[in-house]
This record gives C-alpha cells, structure tokens and sequence, in this order.
C-alpha cells in the first residue's frame, strides 16, 4: 500500500487534468421520433472527459452505432461526474436526471472504486445500490454494465501500479459481475485494448477513437442481448 500510495501521488502530479468536452450532453442521432433512448451514467467516460467534442464521446457514437445497424434514430443522453464512485454516482448523479423514458442505461462505474482501493464490501454496497436506484428510476430499461479494463493496458500507469491496481480491478470487476447477475443486468466483458492509440494525452481517460471503439463494443451486445431494438433493415 505505501508504494502504491507514492506512485500514484507521483501519476497524479504529472498527469494533466482534462476537462468534460463543451456542449450539450444530449442528442438525437437520426431524423424522427427515437424509440431507442440511451443513457450513458457513471463517472468521467460517461461525462465524455478526454474526448475534444461531445459528439466524440461515448453516449453519441454508441448511438450512432445502434443507428448504423438499425436505420432508427436513437436518442443519447451522457450523464457523468469527474472522480465519482459508484456509490457517488448513486447519490448525486442519478436523483438529478430529470428524463424518465430511457430505454437502455449503459453504466460506466468501477475505475475509481479500483484506484481509490474501496473494499470489496463497500464497492458492493455501492454499486448494488446504484443498480437498485437505476431501476427503480428506468424499470423499464435494460441496464448494462461496462467493467474496469486491464490496468497494464492504461498509458499512464507505472508497471508496479499497475499491477497492484489490477489485483483491485479483479475484486471490482467479479463483484460487479455477480450484482448484475443478481439484480436484473448485464455484465459486458471488458473492454478490450488493442493499442494505446485510443488514449487521451492524460495517459488515462479515452479519445473520440477510445470512445468509437468503446461504443462498438457496446453495440454489439446490446444488438444482440436486446431484440426489442427497432430496426428497418
């Protein structure tokens, strides 16, 4: 714990903070009404941080893609807070979001748990809730998760922290995976790193190319595990 205290107190120090980019974190991609409306909630992938546009980040480009498949506009909305854990997330993202008509809510939550070594018990407590008050506020949506991904994948991470974070991320990510088998959603896999050109210059957040490969990732679960999805084609 001391050393993993100093590395990342040194990553903190030299890694640049990025800002959410400008603009409104809602849309629509396609023309007429949208049967299909995402929402994207969590911490700061969900809020779009280390993307230049928001139409780059994740809630518009998994949108795009759902489009692309479908022919059907799909409506998107990101909602995310810097820094935030899941229980965070939990207590102040979720009450402030005013539309209650989403059709699918993807969750991005689990990094900060990991990197502020929250105890199993109390990532547990944390993320049970959240997916407790998402239905409670969308019980008609289908709930996804997206898990931690491989810490020895991410820039900005010395080797040594990077296991010692990935030890956190494997308690993080299996019991993320049992709450959603337990509480009505669906674990995706993590997402998988192919090259670190998909990184923000911060070494940790994602790019609008992170975020596109992201979103596919996404899509083509939710093509597959959710039929309902309107299609023309």
């Amino acid at each position: 714990m001391p050393v993993a205290v100093i590395k990342g107190l040194g990553v903190r120090k030299t890694a640049p903070r990025l800002p959410p980019p400008s603009g409104r974190p809602k849309g629509c991609v396609g023309e007429g009404r949208a049967d299909t409306r995402i929402l994207v909630i969590g911490d700061s992938s969900a809020a779009g941080v280390g993307a230049a546009r928001i139409e780059d980040t994740l809630g518009p480009q998994l949108a795009a893609h759902l489009h692309d498949a479908t022919g059907q506009p799909v409506m998107w909305r990101n909602a995310g807070a810097n820094s935030a854990i899941a229980a965070q997330v939990r207590d102040f993202v979720v009450p402030n979001i005013e539309e209650r008509d989403f059709t699918h809510v993807v969750i991005t939550v689990g990094t900060n748990d990991a990197k502020n070594y929250v105890s199993r018990s109390r990532f547990k407590k944390g993320f049970g809730g959240l997916l407790y008050a998402v239905h409670a506020r969308w019980p008609d949506a289908r709930v996804f998760w997206s898990p931690v991904i491989d810490m020895k994948d991410v820039p900005a991470l010395p080797p040594l922290l990077a296991f010692i974070l990935g030890l956190r991320t494997r308690i993080i990510n299996d019991m993320g995976a049992q709450l959603c088998r337990e509480r009505y959603a669906t674990a995706l896999e993590p997402l998988p790193v192919d090259d670190r050109e998909g990184f923000a210059v911060d070494g940790f957040h994602a790019n609008h190319l992170g975020y596109r490969h992201w979103a596919a990732h996404i899509a083509r679960v939710m093509l597959d595990e959710a039929p309902e999805l309107p299609s023309s084609k």
